[in-house]
């Protein structure tokens, strides 16, 4: 298991707090809170995996956020919000284009020689550890629907 993100992540800390960029410091620190609070919650040991399910998870929760935030009109807030969502977005691995998604679909379906939608719990099963962080799982499964339905 390589650390490299989460490595990353803390030495970037580091460089936050000797610039005294309470923004990038404070966001760094509320992800590895969270990180260490799953951790302790699932006695598990971190890994890359994890850290960037958080930051897929602490990115929606931003995003949802920023939505209420506006619609409340707390243009503060929601600027706060936007900007934590901009650190945290900075350590996402490259997203997949759908092209790809579409192409690691098909494999998945001939693999598992899936022809109906009662395969599709099959299909994601599979194509989930392969593509978690990498694509988004709302777009593979549409993906996974059309193909399967078609």
């Amino acid at each position: 298991i390589t650390l490299s993100l989460l490595t990353d992540i803390k030495n970037d800390l580091k460089q936050a707090m000797l610039d005294k960029n309470h923004d990038v410091r404070d966001t760094i620190r509320m992800f590895l809170a969270e990180l260490q609070r799953y951790e302790i919650d699932n006695k598990v040991e971190a890994d890359d995996a994890l850290a960037i399910n958080i930051i897929n998870k602490m990115i929606k929760q931003r995003n949802d956020s920023i939505t209420q935030f506006m619609d409340g009109g707390r243009e503060d807030l929601a600027k706060q919000e936007e900007l934590e969502l901009k650190i945290l977005s900075a350590y996402k691995p490259e997203q997949l284009s759908e092209e790809k998604v579409r192409s690691y679909v098909d494999d998945a379906i001939n693999d598992l020689n899936a022809n109906s939608m009662q395969d599709m719990g099959k299909v994601m099963g599979l194509l989930k550890p392969k593509l978690a962080g990498k694509a988004d799982m709302g777009l593979v499964s549409k993906i996974v629907k059309e193909s399967l339905s078609s």
